[in-house]
């Protein structure tokens, strides 16, 4: 705290009153303390629990009404399939589906310039979501066999990663306490006062690929190799810490 004394001379003059009675007035005014901001990010990685992965079908025919007809009934084979994998009705969502012309641009000799139209294709894609991370690569090569035509991932993740932020943002706060105690003592001050607090955070995020050599079953067909690694959920504090005296 600084002390600020005005003397109301002036004032007591314009009330009359006499020179020995002016009055002093002392006034508390606070000095601002300085602020320490600060970015603090820690990071929490743990085995995944689930995957998800894009799947789906593509065909191809001359009309539009067979190509959508060929696709429909390949999905349908295809969601049984996934179902009968032990796949909860609400982990699977349909992502998109598309129908679309088809032209060859390619000149040929003979044959008059420009796209040639070559028929349609239609497309259907799944989101699928499995909870029994140990048999991806084998439901992977079961929904081929049911006549799967592509398949995008898996992407692995926690699916509650609430107690992986919650160690995060501890040892967020935590560092972050530490970093603004040692400003305050660096600067000569007594302690560090934590004055505003925001977080944003992450959960779930998959790990880097890796690539392993393939698995093998005795008397089997080779399962389509698949390593979950680990997935991080980190948490970012920015904190504001005034310094005391």
């Amino acid at each position: 705290m600084k002390t600020v004394r005005y003397a109301l001379a002036g004032l007591a003059m314009m009330a009359g009153t006499a020179p020995q009675a002016l009055m002093a007035a002392e006034v508390q005014v606070a000095a601002q303390a300085p602020v320490v901001s600060l970015s603090v990010t820690e990071e929490v990685r743990s085995a995944p629990d689930a995957a998800s992965f894009s799947t789906g079908v593509t065909t191809q025919a001359p009309t539009a009404t067979e190509a959508l007809r060929q696709n429909s009934a390949q999905m349908s084979a295809l969601i049984e399939r996934i179902k009968k994998l032990g796949v909860a009705d609400k982990d699977i969502q349909t992502s998109g589906i598309n129908l679309s012309a088809q032209y060859d641009y390619n000149n040929r000799d003979n044959q008059p310039q420009g796209p040639r139209f070559i028929g349609y294709e239609a497309s259907n894609q799944l989101t699928v979501k499995l909870r029994d991370i140990t048999r991806v690569g084998a439901s992977l090569d079961a929904m081929v066999a049911a006549g799967a035509t592509n398949i995008s991932g898996p992407n692995f993740s926690i699916d509650d990663p609430s107690p992986m932020l919650v160690q995060a943002r501890g040892a967020a706060l935590k560092s972050a306490k530490a970093q603004a105690d040692y400003y305050a003592q660096a600067a000569g001050y007594r302690s560090a006062r934590l004055v505003s607090i925001s977080e944003s955070n992450s959960g779930g995020q998959p790990p880097m690929p890796m690539m392993q050599s393939a698995r093998f079953k005795a008397d089997a067909a080779p399962v389509t190799p698949v390593e979950p690694g680990q997935v991080s959920a980190s948490v970012t504090l920015t904190v504001q810490y005034a310094l005391e005296k």
